[in-house]
């Protein structure tokens, strides 16, 4: 065995010693200050002030007010060893109508942040787009129309121009399946439109503007920068092995992942997905040239995991189950293929309501390996949401979360022994923050923070992460 062989000894399980630690946030979950030094607002901070969009109607206001806190959290992140902080920029605190020059006070903030992390010994690792579309350009039509994807390029120069001393890895969006299924499909995220064919051309805008932020940021960005994205692809399982469920499967695995993945790998959507979306539009969005655009060479490839999908065919005469852990709405998110159903998988769950299944996650990596062989792999978001409460002495004590990290870290090693090439990991999340639609009801972090003192506490789970990622070892 050697140093860099991801075998286990004595029963522990180690990783490789250039693995990267991280743990990652995004900025309107955590950040704050929605009105200070020239930001304006977001699609989130519309749709939180609509009444009846967000549990208890939470807003991002304040969130964990890390636009004031960022030393002290920088301090904490020290503490705990981490190796990497995955951060998003927020678009309308840089650049506030979505176009035109920037605000250097709002690029000032991102500025320090990154310094304060090198002088920390913490890697920065850059999100241009975690879901906060200037509400500006929402009015002028949002991801659906295509100056949305120029004005992103746009953008990305400028973060690059100003941080590219600074950063070292990039990714251009996160989650896209997010802003444009749940935001413009459901409607149960930002801008909380229920339209299909906007689903669709919000899905190639983004991809889109995803290539054209590569080639901004190639333009300005040190030779050394690391330039990649974050997708959330489905782990997709039919319910049964009957031809008819193996197509339900192919219909959502078309929608959830390789609407995204395929542009972007392989240089062209799919033709099946075409065929199963052919009633809701002709594609007539995507012009000659654009899936050339989007097919950028990466240097890495980021990957989001939760939890597993299982689907099944459609039953006629009953109307769909729709348990596909994406939020409740009377409006599918899954255009073209909207009698399909979703089922809750058995097993322990989340708070989320989220199946625990590591297996999913090792089967992810191993996917993507195949699929994209020679490409680096980060899993850049991945982590569970428990009722965690302080007790008597302020501690929080959250062993479910040990568990489930111990479990995904396995899996992990998992791929890693079948030959993944995974480079590191970041967990969700730093510290417990707005969680979208479901407010400040939900805790995702390894980090208590109280919502009314804004105090924040190392939960169990931090000192535990802190020993796996000082050590390189999962016992």
């Amino acid at each position: 065995m050697t140093e860099n062989d991801p075998t286990e000894s004595n029963a522990a399980l180690v990783f490789p010693s250039d693995f990267l630690w991280g743990s990652a946030t995004a900025s309107y979950q955590i950040e704050g200050a929605v009105r200070e030094d020239g930001r304006t607002p977001s699609i989130w901070d519309t749709f939180a002030r609509t009444p009846g969009k967000v549990l208890g109607g939470d807003t991002g206001d304040v969130a964990c007010d890390h636009y004031h806190r960022w030393q002290d959290d920088l301090d904490l992140m020290a503490e705990l060893g981490l190796g990497a902080y995955r951060f998003s920029v927020s678009w309308s605190r840089v650049q506030p109508t979505g176009r035109g020059p920037a605000v250097q006070r709002g690029l000032d903030f991102y500025r320090a942040l990154a310094d304060g992390l090198l002088e920390r010994g913490i890697t920065p690792s850059l999100t241009l787009y975690h879901w906060d579309l200037p509400q500006e350009l929402e009015d002028a039509g949002g991801w659906p129309v295509r100056d949305t994807a120029e004005r992103y390029a746009e953008y990305a120069r400028i973060v690059g121009e100003a941080l590219g001393d600074r950063v070292r890895l990039w990714a251009t969006l996160n989650e896209p399946f997010c802003s444009s299924f749940l935001g413009y499909g459901s409607g149960v995220h930002a801008p909380g439109r229920t339209e299909p064919e906007s689903v669709l051309k919000a899905a190639h805008h983004l991809n889109l503007g995803h290539g054209l932020a590569v080639q901004a940021l190639r333009s300005v960005l040190p030779r050394d920068a690391q330039v990649g994205i974050s997708l959330n692809p489905g782990v997709i399982r039919a319910r049964t092995d009957s031809p008819e469920d193996k197509d339900a499967e192919r219909r959502i695995d078309a929608l959830h992942t390789r609407i995204f993945s395929d542009p972007l790998l392989h240089g062209g959507y799919p033709e099946d997905l075409k065929r199963d979306t052919a009633r809701v539009t002709d594609w007539s969005f995507v012009r000659d040239g654009d899936e050339a655009a989007i097919h950028q060479p990466l240097d890495y490839l980021g990957l989001n995991y939760y939890t597993p999908t299982v689907v099944s065919a459609p039953v006629e005469g009953r109307p769909a189950a729709r348990n596909h852990a994406h939020g409740v709405s009377e409006h599918s998110p899954w255009v073209g293929s909207e009698q399909v159903e979703f089922h809750l998988a058995p097993g322990d769950r989340t708070d989320m309501g989220w199946v625990i299944d590591p297996t999913g996650l090792t089967d992810l990596l191993l996917r993507f390996s195949r699929e994209a062989p020679g490409l680096p792999l980060y899993v850049t978001e991945n982590g569970a949401a428990f009722d965690d409460k302080q007790d008597d002495s302020g501690a929080v004590h959250d062993p479910n979360r040990i568990a489930y990290l111990r479990g995904h870290l396995s899996a992990i090693h998992d791929a890693l022994g079948q030959g993944a090439d995974v480079r590191g990991y970041f967990l969700w999340s730093l510290m417990d923050n707005f969680e979208w639609a479901y407010g400040y009801s939900k805790r995702f972090g390894i980090v208590h923070t109280d919502f009314e003192t804004l105090k924040r506490t190392p939960k169990s789970s931090a000192r535990w992460y802190a020993e796996v990622t000082a050590s390189g070892r999962l016992a």
